[in-house]
């Protein structure tokens, strides 16, 4: 971290210590546990953790529900990863969550991984089209997962992201 962070790389945080995202308590807890470890590491007030929410992972909306409640009540920002499609359980699941509750459709960073098209070079990366719900806070698109030479992702990022990252 600190030489990332010397040479003025910023670190996006995420929190990818479970494997089960449903239920509003373990949403709770799971944030709760995110945040000690932010605090333990000395990430500073106002940078995001994202919810790493794998498309093998069970989820609901009470999860991210309970997700955002807890980074609310924290120094720390809400943000989550996976694929949001519309055919996949996290889009809805998200939809659903923020429903409602305007807060948490406008103040959650969306990191998407949908839709998938490929692995390029920087050069050939794709006009910038993430796909997730509607008014959501898109932080980034990871258009292309795992290249054949070298297990890397290729990600495009909003500009504004840096505002929230380490």
């Amino acid at each position: 971290m600190e030489l990332l962070q010397s040479n003025d790389i910023k670190i996006l945080v995420i929190w990818n210590q479970f494997n089960d995202a449903t239920g509003l308590e373990n949403g709770q807890n799971e944030a709760n546990a995110a945040i000690q470890f932010a605090q333990e590491l000395g990430i500073p007030k106002g940078v995001a953790i994202f919810a790493d929410i794998e498309p093998s992972y069970p989820v609901d909306s009470a999860f991210i529900e309970g997700w955002y409640q807890a980074m609310l009540e924290s120094p720390y920002r809400p943000g989550i990863y996976g694929i949001f499609d519309p055919e996949r359980a996290l889009a809805r699941a998200f939809e659903q969550a923020s429903n409602g509750n305007s807060a948490l459709l406008e103040s959650t960073y969306v990191w998407t991984a949908a839709p998938s098209v490929g692995i390029t070079t920087e050069e050939r990366a794709p006009e910038y089209k993430p796909q997730a719900p509607e008014y959501a806070l898109i932080a980034g698109w990871q258009y292309g997962i795992d290249a054949k030479s070298c297990n890397i992702d290729t990600n495009l990022f909003n500009g504004e992201i840096v505002n929230v990252l380490w």
